[in-house]
């Protein structure tokens, strides 16, 4: 969401002209009691104040307008909500007024025409596909039969961390290939993507990773042209270029995944065995609200496989960066393991609720790191009154996870990463407990959240019990960079490099 130094300036220099401030500036009325926020300048708004990192400049206006306010981001009004309390307003109580979504460049281009879950205006469309993800892609039964995958996903992914043992690893890499693997299998069917070689069926573990990353990345950049359109077919940032070229390799890649799944739907003994298999029949199911097109599927299938591969790689990274920095946290984890689990088996799903330090932890990383910093942004679909404030109907609305992790009104030593404070404490992450709003909440909460706790408890968890972990190059936990990188979601600026060593022996797999 970078906005380059050179375009800010020449917005500035439009924001000169005084016919043109007459037309595009905005003076809302003076009877309406509008949230506190700074003043906008003419055409820009005040986008002149967001940084590189515009969870952090956000947080830091908060510190002096306050847990809700109102900025202007070119032509549209913005409002932040930057509490648990706030947050309430805007995905509880009031959920039903700010359950759509801006229309954004990204939504165009790079899903389908707002074709999949994450960026569909709300209505019809929506609302049958966030009835298909829960009761036919999710359900509790049919994430249950998908367990084999993620079992014989973890045993590979623990075998090939056997044969790195006293190696430097790049942990992304390797935890990207783990999501990889469970996701493919469970939403295609089989591994479309290659070790090595790509080919038009197959695309290498790299290139998918890269696409994957390209796709958070400009899901969460802040487009110019979305926030003021009339300059948006300059396309100042080359961000629509490079959206409209991250489409084209996506497509190429689902028209052949539909055509293999379509041709296999033929045979006499099919029987649906992915998510691919069920969007298929569905799309001809003649009793389905609104019909389901190719593209409905291929936005679909991009919503299941970029949700569940990247948010839970980068998630347990930041976990291990966090262990890596404190080993008294790997010890009380390894303590809790060896009582509960012993030396003698690897940590199964269904151990994780005996598991509470484990729990801990990830709750402690999704609270201090979140991956969406920002929750996607909601649309004010009408006039209404939050908090005894004035939003205006086509208002966007951010939730700002970051600032409400840090909020010292609710955590203790908010900077900390502290595990422990999680210890006997009814707060979780399923969109009740608003101080910890990993996968949102409300109607717009991610569909997806019980596939992605179950990959990362699990991995997390024999990550810990099956080895000891370190620093390479006898690096001090002080030097360790702690950066993130603004996007849809937020990664580690420099990848987490570490070493491990067995603590349990390989053949007890």
């Amino acid at each position: 969401m970078e906005a380059p130094s050179w375009v800010v300036l020449a917005l500035a220099w439009l924001a000169s002209v005084a016919l043109l401030s007459k037309v595009f500036s905005f003076r809302p009325p003076h009877k309406q009691n509008l949230p506190p926020g700074p003043t906008p300048w003419p055409i820009i708004g005040n986008l002149n104040l967001i940084g590189h990192l515009p969870h952090r400049s956000l947080h830091k206006l908060s510190q002096k307008y306050g847990q809700i306010m109102e900025l202007r981001f070119g032509s549209f009004p913005v409002v932040v909500a930057s509490s648990s309390e706030m947050a309430k307003q805007f995905l509880k109580t009031n959920d039903h007024l700010f359950a759509s979504r801006p229309h954004t460049a990204a939504g165009k281009y790079i899903t389908y025409n707002y074709s999949n879950i994450t960026w569909a205006p709300y209505g019809p469309y929506w609302r049958q596909g966030r009835k298909i993800f829960l009761t036919e892609l999710f359900s509790s039964k049919r994430l249950a039969s998908y367990e084999y995958i993620r079992v014989e996903e973890r045993q590979a992914f623990i075998s090939r961390l056997y044969a790195l043992s006293g190696k430097p690893v790049m942990l992304k890499e390797h935890l990207s290939r783990v999501t990889l693997g469970v996701i493919s299998r469970i939403v295609l069917g089989e591994k479309y993507f290659s070790e090595f070689e790509s080919g038009r069926s197959m695309l290498t573990v790299e290139e998918c990773q890269k696409m994957l990353g390209e796709l958070f990345l400009l899901n969460g950049v802040l487009n110019i042209g979305d926030w003021i359109p009339w300059i948006a077919f300059l396309d100042l940032q080359g961000y629509v270029k490079r959206m409209k070229a991250l489409r084209d390799k996506f497509d190429r890649f689902y028209d052949h995944v539909l055509e293999k799944h379509r041709a296999r739907r033929e045979a006499e003994d099919f029987v649906a065995k992915d998510m691919v298999d069920m969007l298929l029949r569905l799309a001809d199911d003649p009793d389905v609200e609104v019909k389901l097109t190719t593209d409905g599927i291929k936005g679909f299938t991009q919503d299941l496989i970029a949700g569940g591969t990247d948010t839970s790689a980068t998630t347990l990274e930041w976990a291990m960066s966090e262990v890596l920095r404190q080993p008294n946290i790997a010890k009380k984890a390894t303590e809790e393991l060896d009582r509960v689990i012993g030396r003698d088996r690897w940590v199964e799903e269904k151990d994780i609720a005996q598991l509470p330090y484990i729990d801990a932890i990830v709750k402690e990383t999704m609270r201090l790191h979140p991956i969406v910093v920002l929750l996607a942004p909601h649309l004010a679909l009408q006039d209404c009154n939050v908090a005894g404030y004035d939003i205006r109907r086509g208002t966007r609305v951010l939730v700002n996870t970051w600032s409400i992790g840090r909020d010292p009104n609710i955590w203790d030593a908010p900077e900390e990463f502290r595990p422990e404070r999680f210890l006997g404490k009814a707060i979780d992450v399923k969109g009740q407990s608003f101080e910890l709003l990993p996968f949102g909440s409300g109607r717009r909460m991610c569909p997806g959240y019980s596939l992605g706790l179950k990959m990362i408890q699990s991995s997390l968890a024999n990550m810990l019990h099956g080895f000891h972990w370190k620093l390479p190059w006898d690096m001090k936990t002080e030097e360790l960079n702690m950066e993130e990188v603004f996007g849809l979601t937020t990664p580690r600026k420099v990848p987490l490099v570490a070493v491990m060593e067995p603590r349990l022996q390989n053949h007890l797999y």
